[in-house]
């Protein structure tokens, strides 16, 4: 029997084998690949022969390879190593490797199994257990967003990855969590922008966009257009709450229809955590504002005040406390009811917003009391002048379910260090001033310690 017919039938039997023989030189180049290497890795096996066997390989698997191969020619054999490949075709595969260094040869001899489907179910059932996890662990939102992100990224090529959110009662789509690599967050806007992401939050239905694909090609993405887009909505209780997307502007990756289905199964589970999180911060802003005029409450506002007294001592500067009452606002509240009263509070909040920095704080105390915390004061006369302007705007009618209201308002005015040095010793100083401003006949400005009168309106 000669060699020949045996070497023949030899090379028939590893074409029939399930998975890939493969021969790399010492330099990491293709020297043989059996004909099952173009089922898994898509390359027929003369279109990889003298190439580096590390250009096929996932860029973010190419250091551990590089170091595995190293291993293994060091004479440290591996039976179960895992890597991922770019197959011609763009798709990811999986390849679990037993590899082995022949010396005499100065070959490097490995056995590659497509265990992409397996990985697929394992990273399925991961990812649904640290979705769920991150819901729990994460501080906020965007922490769990972030977190989901990676979580993702193990699972499917996610440099470009942004959630949109959309808000039914305002009819608006915002972007709490935006990574691209080349644009940055949009800024809110309506549900009828006529985008890819309107579209599939509108829709409810998943969209995969590829340069093969004939599918909605007209609608804009968010930003500049990527080769590769796959969006899901975020679904909970059968209302889209949101979208899901993944952009690829390499030519190299593409997402699949599989790519779909896995980001729909996890989907569900997204939604559900971020509802959670919503959730979460709902009930933690109503336990820390006002129901009424959504203004910080007590508790809020001092947390808010001990912090802000923290930094000055520690850096320096001077602090303005305003303490508000509205004249006479229980005659108002009787004569035109309580319906009318609660809109003139809120439109009182809304006016003292108007005439404060965002850096300050305004709070309800209850009732008609209203604090103003006013940060980085160059002297009282800052104070006095913000106090002013909130008397004046207040002293303005307010028209309120078809009636014209008019109000008129005393304020005490506290400062620190001048008036005291912790919260409890400014709140008394500016209250006192606020009776004091009140005493003198009322619609006025009035500045703890000072005997004179301020800004009275007659």
């Amino acid at each position: 029997m000669t060699t020949q017919p045996v070497l023949t039938s030899f090379n028939k039997i590893m074409d029939l084998l399930w998975d890939a023989i493969c021969v790399v030189d010492e330099e990491g180049r293709y020297v043989f690949v059996s004909a099952s290497y173009e089922r898994i890795f898509g390359y027929a096996p003369a279109e990889v022969i003298g190439r580096p066997m590390i250009e096929l390989v996932h860029p973010d698997d190419r250091e551990l390879t590089l170091l595995t191969a190293n291993a293994i020619m060091a004479g440290h054999p591996q039976s179960h190593f895992h890597n991922r490949y770019i197959r011609k075709d763009g798709k990811v595969v999986h390849v679990m490797w037993s590899a082995r260094w022949s010396e005499s040869d100065r070959l490097r001899i490995a056995v590659a199994r497509d265990i992409t489907e397996l990985k697929r179910a394992e990273s399925m059932t991961t990812a649904l257990h640290a979705i769920s996890e991150a819901a729990h662990a994460s501080d906020d939102l965007p922490a769990l967003i972030e977190q989901i992100h990676r979580i993702i990224g193990g699972l499917l090529p996610a440099a470009n990855f942004f959630v949109a959110l959309y808000d039914g009662a305002r009819n608006e789509l915002s972007f709490p969590y935006f990574v691209d690599e080349r644009d940055s967050a949009p800024a809110t806007q309506p549900l009828e922008t006529g985008t890819l992401t309107a579209e599939v939050i509108r829709s409810g239905e998943a969209m995969l966009i590829t340069p093969d694909s004939h599918l909605a090609v007209s609608l804009p993405r968010q930003g500049t257009d990527a080769l590769q887009w796959l969006g899901v909505p975020l679904t909970s209780h059968g209302t889209t709450i949101g979208a899901l997307v993944l952009q690829n502007y390499s030519e190299r990756l593409r997402y699949t229809e599989k790519d779909k289905e896995l980001l729909q199964f996890v989907s569900t589970q997204v939604a559900a955590s971020i509802e959670r999180k919503q959730a979460e911060a709902r009930l933690h802003h109503i336990a820390r504002h006002d129901p009424l005029t959504d203004l910080a409450n007590r508790d809020l506002f001092y947390q808010q005040f001990d912090a802000a007294l923290k930094h000055v001592k520690r850096f320096g500067g001077h602090l303005g406390l305003l303490y508000i009452d509205l004249d006479k606002f229980k005659q108002a509240n009787d004569h035109y009811g309580h319906h009318v009263g609660d809109l003139l509070l809120c439109e009182v909040a809304a006016r003292v917003a108007t005439h404060v920095r965002e850096a300050d704080v305004t709070g309800r105390l209850g009732g008609d009391e209203f604090v103003v915390l006013l940060h980085a004061l160059q002297s009282p006369n800052d104070g006095l002048h913000v106090a002013e302007k909130i008397r004046q705007a207040l002293h303005a009618p307010f028209l309120l379910a078809g009636r014209e209201v008019r109000i008129a308002t005393s304020i005490g005015v506290a400062t620190y260090p001048d008036n005291g040095d912790n919260p409890e010793q400014l709140t008394r100083a500016a209250d006192n001033a606020m009776y004091e401003a009140k005493k003198l006949g009322g619609n006025r400005v009035h500045l703890a310690g000072d005997s004179s009168r301020h800004d009275a309106a007659g």
